[in-house]
């Protein structure tokens, strides 16, 4: 019973943020009981993500002669869009963290470790993005996903308030269950779909699975000296259990998304972290009714250039925990983003987050869990005609763990290297082929798993990703 007077909480305080302008959003705990103890087109590099400033976040990511223009448009064939993505995908390596493994990806091998042949949908998608007034729009965005439990659930919804801009400051306000502003691969409508690759980075991978809030977010901007300068802030909250799956399973490279009565699915913990720790994360959900915050500061040169500072933090009360032990975790990070088109056809990408998160008890002065992470990637970006595109990106991960009840062998290392190419069969079909090499260092895999703490994985992939 309190599950589902949870759930309708959640779809409440979302349609109140799509019903009404500049509210702020709902931050009443989880209905469990309570114990003490974070729009590109496929087009050229200019419209693709960008570090600086953007004047259409939370807009559809439709391609650009969909759009009807201003007024209202409330239910048409031009507000509902229809996502499909099926996947063919060869992998090898250990299991995967989808089948409670250490796995580092989506798709992972036989029980040996040698190549799986999958061929399987993965993900569906309805999104509802009604215009009510010039200024005033909204994105509910409803998905099916391979892996998740439920047959349908809720990816985002949020208002967007966009006046035009009079004077030298310009304003934007959000509002709702919504992602950041953070990854520098997404699409800023929709679905919050992937642009040039397939698989994501492990820090957008990451941002996808735990950085989803309800949340209040305003965005004013400016141009200066020939620049275009951003600031945004935001509070929100239901965002508790961000860095569970940093701490127990590590980095991820995979593009399944957070929903808002979904879960993941934890690796095996160790005998102490067994009896504390449900063995699966909820996504969405407040536990302390401490609202957390964010802010940006985004700049955008005349010259094809942008960058990006955001800091992150949950302050969730680490020593909070239900009565079926989902705790919440103080999780704090910096991300810092970099993009430049150098070449009307090719951009550079680069990206970097480092942070901590830390849950349960201290003993000792030392909580049971304190995991200390960081990322970084580079991405390059090239548009061989107006139907293909290349993409090429590498990166390296860490975590260290020092807490009390954890192991330093929790901690990790690795890296990957990840090459795509796409192609626009037509207006509404977009084929992807992508290679995904990661290798990955984690003790735990030998004390708990028994094989190799050193694990290396390949996955190649085909996309047919279908827009209705």
């Amino acid at each position: 019973m309190s599950s589902r007077i949870s759930r309708a909480a959640l779809l409440l305080t979302c349609a109140a943020s799509i019903a009404a302008v500049g509210i702020s959003p709902a931050l009443a705990a989880d209905d469990e009981t309570v114990a003490a103890a974070p729009a590109p087109t496929d087009g050229p590099p200019q419209d693709q993500p960008s570090a600086g400033p953007a004047s259409q976040s939370g807009q559809s990511d439709k391609p650009a002669d969909t759009d009807k223009g201003g007024g209202t448009d409330i239910l048409s064939g031009d507000t509902l869009t229809l996502l499909l993505d099926g996947r063919l995908a060869l992998a090898n390596g250990e299991r995967s963290f989808t089948r409670r493994g250490l796995g580092k990806t989506r798709f992972g091998g036989t029980a040996g470790g040698d190549y799986k042949l999958y061929a399987v949908p993965v993900e569906a998608d309805l999104i509802w993005t009604p215009r009510f007034t010039d200024t005033l729009s909204a994105n509910v965005s409803a998905a099916w996903q391979r892996n998740q439990e439920n047959a349908a659930d809720l990816i985002e919804a949020f208002v967007n308030w966009l006046p035009p801009q009079t004077g030298p400051v310009g304003l934007q306000v959000r509002a709702g269950l919504m992602w950041p502003e953070i990854s520098l691969e997404h699409s800023t409508g929709g679905a919050w779909s992937v642009v040039d690759t397939i698989t994501p980075s492990a820090i957008n991978s990451w941002v996808g699975e735990e950085v989803k809030v309800i949340g209040l977010e305003g965005t004013i901007r400016t141009d200066i000296g020939g620049s275009t300068f951003g600031l945004t802030g935001a509070v929100f909250g239901f965002d508790d259990t961000s860095g569970t799956l940093l701490s127990f399973r590590g980095w991820a490279l995979q593009d399944e998304k957070a929903t808002a009565f979904g879960h993941f699915k934890l690796p095996p913990l160790n005998p102490f972290m067994t009896f504390a720790q449900q063995n699966e994360t909820r996504s969405l959900i407040e536990l302390d009714n401490r609202p957390g915050w964010y802010a940006r500061l985004d700049w955008r040169a005349a010259a094809p250039f942008g960058a990006a500072l955001f800091y992150y933090d949950n302050r969730g009360n680490p020593e909070k925990f239900t009565l079926n032990l989902q705790w919440g975790w103080r999780t704090r990070f910096w991300n810092l983003a970099f993009d430049a088109d150098l070449d009307s056809r090719t951009r550079l990408l680069a990206q970097g987050m480092t942070g901590s998160t830390i849950m349960g008890f201290k003993r000792n002065g030392v909580p049971w869990v304190h995991t200390h992470f960081s990322s970084a990637f580079v991405m390059l970006s090239h548009r061989l005609t107006d139907k293909w595109n290349v993409a090429g990106r590498v990166e390296a991960f860490r975590t260290h763990e020092s807490g009390s009840e954890m192991s330093p062998l929790d901690s990790e290392h690795g890296w990957s290297w990840t090459a795509a190419l796409k192609y626009l069969l037509n207006d509404h079909v977009t084929l992807k082929a992508e290679a995904l090499n990661v290798r990955s260092t984690r003790g735990v895999r030998l004390t708990d798993l028994g094989i190799d703490p050193f694990q290396a994985q390949s996955v190649f992939q085909f996309a047919v990703q279908v827009r209705l």
